[in-house]
């Protein structure tokens, strides 16, 4: 993987809560425009992870970093980053769907507003692209006006990325995007992210196996707070290194 396809990488990260330490000398190299998958047992420390990567983690009392998370070949946690610009760069998509309580179209205006776009036809262009980006517009496309609370919950999912597609980040950070929804809402979204990393750079959270393998290029076992391997998604569940990833991937553990 040449330098200049790496879009995130971090170098011995460390993070503790309190006294707690949730990870321990993380080094991984992520490329650009594929999908990362990072699995593991619950609490081993993957969402811990990738919130380190938009920073997320500052908004947690006593959490303390050591290491260096890169961006752009940036450490993203000198003291010149400006945290709003980072988390419009590296959009998250969270567990449950969030949509806010307004219209669909107020929650995909919402973040370009913020980011001072005014004009009324700019606004009404990055809606529909976004929702037709997250294979919504189809279904919502006459009903902008209506509250986002009344869609079911795969379409608040998918409004929830159609939101973060709106400010046209890099990098999309998905906390397992799935976990609330029905098969076919999954499938949707899984069909979904395969399209978006023609366009960005995505790390997904997963703790469906069968979902790492369907939508991700290289997979990540965490373990611990430890990354204990990580490759091509192909080797990792076929042919992996550690005794410890063949024992979760096939069930004898987590």
């Amino acid at each position: 993987m040449g330098i200049e396809n790496i879009g995130i990488e971090s170098r011995n990260l460390d993070l503790w809560y309190g006294s707690t330490q949730a990870l321990k000398d993380v080094s991984i190299s992520i490329e650009k425009n594929k999908v990362t998958a990072l699995i593991g047992p619950s609490g081993c420390g993957k969402s811990t992870f990738i919130r380190c990567i938009n920073r997320m983690n500052d908004l947690i009392k006593g959490c303390r970093i050591t290491g260096k998370v890169l961006f752009e070949g940036k450490d993203v946690y000198e003291k010149d980053v400006d945290v709003v610009v980072l988390r419009k760069k590296i959009g998250m998509v969270f567990q449950k769907p969030n949509p806010f309580p307004m219209s669909i179209y107020d929650n995909i205006a919402y973040g370009p507003r913020i980011h001072g776009m005014k004009a009324k036809r700019e606004l009404d262009e990055v809606v529909e692209d976004s929702l037709k980006a997250a294979a919504l517009w189809d279904e919502v496309g006459d009903i902008l006006n209506k509250p986002a609370l009344d869609l079911s919950g795969g379409q608040q999912q998918r409004l929830s990325i159609a939101r973060t597609l709106a400010v046209k980040p890099e990098v999309i950070l998905f906390d397992e995007p799935c976990s609330a929804l029905d098969p076919i809402s999954t499938a949707r979204i899984e069909d979904l992210i395969n399209e978006l990393k023609h366009d960005y750079t995505i790390i997904i959270v997963t703790h469906n196996m069968q979902q790492a393998a369907r939508v991700s290029d290289y997979t990540a076992y965490f373990l611990l707070g430890e990354m204990i391997e990580f490759g091509k998604t192909k080797q990792i569940f076929e042919r992996p290194v550690e005794k410890s990833t063949e024992n979760y991937i096939t069930g004898r553990f987590g």
